[in-house]
């Protein structure tokens, strides 16, 4: 984890997010804070508790944004989930427990990917090794009944020898040093790669099955090869198939490269990572409140349960996963809500403790949706920019026209709902759609879209007001 202070996690997140500095803040503090909690005398560090945060406000103001780009910029374990999808244990669903088994799983092949990618120089050097063997069988194999592929690669080595070597060399119960040598540098000069090969490709393809425990349920993927493996022919589930050389050598040292990953490590350091600097977004946490005398029937029934399932994973507990158990004691929460039809007080008492810092966000108006436009890194117009230009159409937005979609999406979302940001992303596909349907059949141009432009894809729509509701 990057050790940024807060002055310089703030000030990378504002290249992707503008305003919302209350909430900034709050995560930047929450972030150094464990930088300090790692500096901590070690009988005082597991005292130390993460300071969990509620961000509140209405959709399409940067909450979730700011804890994914928080995550990506610190490379700390994360994880989004809806708290509305978990139903209380006892009924049919998602139990909270999931969410930590989901963290895991998805660290574990974050790191393993990263093993494999450090393996990949020796992974290839082995990968051409039993590519030779296929090319090139060994002796013994030729007398132990390789009968196709042996007597095909045999062939293939005189013939070859006679394209290298000017002269046939002759057949022996051997395949010699020099032979193999000259295989060698033809497959590293790509002179193979259109010669098949056969050998024998693994079934990639895994059904999920749903298990119920008294967990919960658990997604888990089982290959159905595997547990009839006795009954089936073939060793580990895997087919004979003609190859390309240069597709069975990806084929190859991916394997190799998953071979020399040490999974033991690897699951142990994603355990570590999460316990000590896992991220956990819930969204909509004010779904689950549950307001007294809200009918006590369907979904609602268990909204509170939910909370009370919650609880002992934000205070801190032990998660059995099937790589291990994982404390969730130093996980930080962020939590956010709308909160338009309840507040955070409508959370029971106990859940309410654990998310000591709570920081409101405020609503977009018609200077951030302007800046929103133009200024992140990942701005909405760079976006279209780039899209048309692979069309060859070069498109320039004047200042005027960026105002008066900014004042648009203002406009519109007071007067039906307000979805912050993403009212520009409908604003932009309704104002470039004539534009983004032709472009393909247009000779390559300059498109100017000023405020006369903006006026006439939106003027309409956005007067009247019934079909503003439906379109926008």
């Amino acid at each position: 984890m990057s050790d940024l202070k807060p002055v310089e996690i703030v000030r990378e997140l504002d290249k992707y997010i503008i305003g919302q500095e209350n909430g900034k803040r709050s995560v930047a503090i929450a972030l150094r804070n464990r930088w300090r909690r790692r500096q901590v005398d070690p009988e005082l560090r597991e005292e130390i508790a993460p300071k969990n945060i509620i961000m509140i406000g209405p959709t399409g103001v940067g909450k979730t944004e700011i804890a994914r780009r928080l995550a990506r910029l610190t490379d700390s374990p994360f994880i989004k989930v809806e708290a509305s999808k978990f139903t209380e244990v006892g009924y049919v669903g998602r139990d909270v427990e999931s969410m930590v088994r989901d963290l895991l799983e998805l660290t574990i092949n974050h790191l393993k990917a990263r093993e494999q990618e450090a393996v990949q120089e020796k992974a290839r050097e082995i990968a051409e090794e039993r590519m030779l063997d296929l090319l090139l069988p060994a002796s013994g194999d030729r007398q132990s009944g390789q009968s196709g592929q042996s007597q095909q690669a045999e062939d293939a080595t005189t013939d070859e020898a006679i394209d290298v070597g000017g002269a046939e060399e002759p057949k022996t119960t051997e395949i010699s040093q020099t032979t193999r040598d000259k295989f060698r540098k033809m497959l590293r000069d790509g002179k193979l790669d259109e010669r098949y090969v056969d050998m024998e490709v693994q079934d990639k393809s895994m059904p999920m099955v749903e298990i119920f425990s008294n967990t919960g349920m658990e997604e888990m993927g089982i290959n159905m090869r595997d547990i009839l493996g006795n009954f089936m022919p073939g060793k580990g589930g895997g087919k004979k198939r003609k190859v390309k050389v240069s597709d069975a050598m990806e084929l190859l040292v991916q394997e190799e490269a998953q071979r020399l990953v040490d999974m033991e490590k690897v699951v142990s350091e994603a355990i570590e990572k999460v316990e000590q600097s896992g991220i956990i977004f819930l969204d909509e946490i004010d779904k689950v409140t549950g307001k007294e005398g809200g009918g006590g029937s369907g979904p609602d029934i268990s909204r509170e349960g939910v909370q009370r399932d919650l609880l002992p994973i934000v205070e801190g507990t032990t998660v059995s996963t099937k790589h291990g158990p994982v404390n969730t004691d130093h996980i930080l929460f962020i939590a956010s809500g709308a909160f338009h039809m309840s507040k955070p007080s409508d959370l029971i008492p106990e859940l309410q403790g654990r998310f000591p810092i709570r920081v409101e966000l405020d609503s977009l108006g018609r200077n951030e949706f302007t800046r929103i436009l133009t200024e992140p890194r990942n701005a909405l117009l760079l976006q279209y920019i780039a899209m048309l230009k692979t069309e060859g159409i070069n498109v320039r937005f004047e200042d005027e026209s960026i105002q008066e979609i900014a004042k648009f999406a203002e406009d519109v979302n007071n007067r039906t709902e307000n979805i912050g940001a993403r009212r520009l992303h409908t604003l932009m596909e309704h104002l470039l759609e004539d534009l983004l349907f032709e472009a393909s059949d247009m000779d390559e141009q300059e498109v100017t879209i000023d405020k006369a432009y903006v006026d006439d894809k939106l003027k309409d729509i956005t007067a009247d007001e019934d079909l503003t509701r439906y379109i926008l």
